[in-house]
């Protein structure tokens, strides 16, 4: 499906960005679809993952995904999420990137969204919002992506092995015995996910425990029962690797799912 909203640029296209702030209930899942804008979202709450052909973006608070125009996705929600979305004429700037990716959001960024979506739409024609418009560019442009995405594998072996991990990201077995469920050797995985996926298997596996227990968390489990969930034999080492890899623990994000907008 398609989403097309070109009826609402005026007559002149000067309309550049529209805003459109939604609050989605959780376990709420969208049908497949694309848009013909390039689209930001901003989640102030909840977590919302992203799915595409390419692989998955995990959109924690105070983290955006960017997905440019024309990738059919679905989204899926956990927690209750509120979501803050800025869609931006194509080609507005040649530096955004034209394949999904997760970013960090910086304070004044998140604040010029807020503004964004309270005037709804931005017209290159009012000069206050020429200049508005100037600015979120300038910050989308100079944004560090976050490692909160999952490239998905091309090889069949390799798609069996991410298939059997993502139906329990806490399963125990080693990779040997994963590769001979799926009919392959342990080394012949290991290849196949660093040449498709960019990334070692022990990384992406990791990463999916990650992406695991985010949702987890938004749903509102305790971090020790996240931590058994996600595979992990103690509460302390999954603090360490949740550190390592969001740059808070467990318990202050989880105080972060406070609701707000």
């Amino acid at each position: 499906m398609r989403q097309s909203f070109s009826k609402r640029t005026g007559p002149d296209g000067s309309v550049l960005v529209r805003t459109y702030p939604v609050t989605f209930p959780t376990g709420y899942r969208s049908k497949a679809h694309s848009h013909e804008w390039d689209q930001l979202t901003y989640a102030t709450h909840g977590v919302m993952t992203v799915h595409t052909a390419k692989g998955v973006w995990v959109v924690p608070p105070h983290r955006a995904v960017w997905v440019p125009a024309g990738i059919e996705h679905t989204e899926e929600m956990s927690g209750r999420v509120a979501a803050r979305s800025l869609f931006f004429v194509p080609g507005l700037s040649k530096s955004l990137p034209r394949d999904c990716s997760t970013v960090n959001v910086t304070p004044l960024l998140r604040e010029l969204i807020l503004q964004a979506t309270r005037i709804g739409v931005l017209d290159r024609k009012l000069p206050t919002q020429a200049r508005l418009i100037g600015v979120i560019l300038d910050q989308l442009e100079a944004l560090r992506t976050a490692a909160l995405q999952l490239p998905n594998p091309n090889d069949q072996r390799a798609l069996r092995t991410a298939a059997l991990l993502r139906e329990s990201p806490g399963r125990p077995e080693s990779l040997s015995e994963i590769a001979r469920l799926v009919g392959a050797s342990k080394r012949t995985i290991e290849r196949l996910f660093r040449a498709e996926t960019g990334m070692p298997f022990n990384q992406w596996r990791q990463r999916l425990r990650l992406i695991h227990a985010l949702r987890l968390l938004a749903d509102g489990l305790p971090v020790t029962s996240v931590a058994l969930e996600a595979g992990y034999g103690s509460t302390s080492a999954f603090i360490a690797m949740f550190k390592k890899e969001v740059g808070t623990t467990p318990s202050r994000y989880y105080e972060s799912m406070e609701f707000r907008v």
